[in-house]
């Protein structure tokens, strides 16, 4: 893979920069601008080189049809006052742009397609579609790793047309994912959370073989303490899912990986009430499994603590209730602390896991925490991911 900031001439070169702009918005106004935040080190470095910049992303899903509702504007506004530079949203077709029009002002600098998934060429990664788009620049960058499980045209396909390179947020990405899944520092542990164990099954057994410990928390927990022979009330649980248990199970008789489960737990009667902590015995038919209990958590921290990289994805219970925000809190910390003293290197990812880690303020304690949703997983379970192979 070619990384762009090996790349030394790129005085004047029209660079088309698919970047994963899709930030929450309400009545226009941007939320969460992690995502901005992240791939600046991409904008300012082209800047510095010099070179004309037309940006492509997305926001939402507008399924191929015009709808200002997912209009660019308020992010390309956003970007503007970031880089203190100005940035100029074109809403004219894709289809009737040249690249002799896009900068016919020589004091623009950067240019901003409007969503790119206004066209249905792009979901359907359309041949035609990536041609036109590479005829408008030199060179195309790929920052966009949260999207490279999808291939689509502006992701995919467009590198067959134009020379291509990986932005340094993708860089980054992929360095920290393959830290903890190739170039490991052992002991290795996995905190993985979530409720549904059917996504993650994949995940589970891909890191079987090389994790030492694999901590299973939040709704997902459930499942498995359900199996095991203990009630779990009326807890959040997955159907059918005993098969993928059994081969979570049978997968670890072959490694010396332990798979370390809640031993104690904070349940409620509703999702609102206060939390109780209860001995897995003590569970009533209407309790709601809802956090793990101090028991756990004191495990878990001691875990980490002996661990020299950790793999966080998915709280540990029902946080956005403080009474049910102990275990997620308590695991966020020790990870900060230990990474604070240099004892692990930490990666974390997934939406709810990085909602989390903002909450507690807590982010810049991390190696490294992705914006990724399924691409940070997909990686993880071992798949190839399409906009990894275009680039490759």
């Amino acid at each position: 893979m070619n990384y762009i900031k090996d790349q030394k001439n790129l005085d004047g070169k029209i660079i088309l920069l698919r970047l994963d702009l899709n930030v929450p918005l309400k009545n226009g106004i941007i939320s969460d601008d992690t995502r901005i935040v992240k791939i600046l080190p991409t904008l300012e470095f082209l800047i510095k080189n010099n070179s004309k910049i037309i940006i492509i992303s997305h926001i939402g899903r507008p399924k191929g049809k015009w709808n200002e509702i997912f209009s660019m504007k308020p992010v390309c506004e956003y970007i503007n006052k970031k880089i203190n530079s100005q940035v100029k949203l074109i809403k004219k077709n894709i289809f009737e742009l040249k690249k002799e029009e896009l900068f016919s002002n020589s004091k623009d600098q950067i240019v901003f397609l409007e969503n790119i998934r206004f066209y249905k060429n792009e979901e359907e990664n359309d041949m035609n579609f990536s041609k036109h788009l590479a005829s408008l620049g030199d060179l195309f960058i790929n920052d966009a790793f949260s999207c490279s499980h999808r291939a689509h045209a502006s992701l995919c396909e467009i590198t067959k047309y134009i020379p291509s390179y990986a932005g340094i947020q993708f860089e980054a990405e992929v360095n920290a994912l393959e830290k903890v899944t190739k170039n490991i520092k052992k002991p290795i542990t996995c905190i993985i959370g979530g409720s549904k164990i059917s996504t993650k099954i994949s995940i589970i057994k891909n890191l079987i073989p090389r994790f030492d410990n694999i901590i299973i928390v939040g709704g997902m927990a459930n499942n498995l303490l359900k199996y095991k022979g203990h009630s779990i009330g009326k807890s959040i649980q997955e159907t059918n899912c005993e098969t993928n248990i059994d081969d979570i199970f049978e997968t670890s008789k072959n490694y010396p990986c332990s798979i370390i489960l809640p031993e104690d737990v904070a349940v409620g009667k509703t999702m609102d009430d206060r939390a109780k902590i209860k001995e897995l015995n003590q569970i009533e038919n209407d309790d709601i499994i809802l956090d793990i209990g101090p028991k756990t958590i004191n495990k878990v921290k001691s875990i980490i603590n002996k661990s020299k990289t950790i793999l966080w994805n998915g709280p540990a219970g029902y946080f956005e209730n403080p009474q049910f925000s102990k275990g997620s809190i308590a695991i966020g910390n020790q990870i900060a602390n230990q990474n604070k003293l240099g004892q692990i290197f930490s990666v974390a990812g997934g939406g709810d896991t990085f909602a989390l880690i903002n909450i507690i303020d807590i982010f810049d304690n991390f190696n490294f925490v992705s914006t990724a949703g399924g691409a940070f997983l997909e990686y993880l379970e071992g798949k190839e991911l399409p906009g990894i192979k275009a680039l490759n």
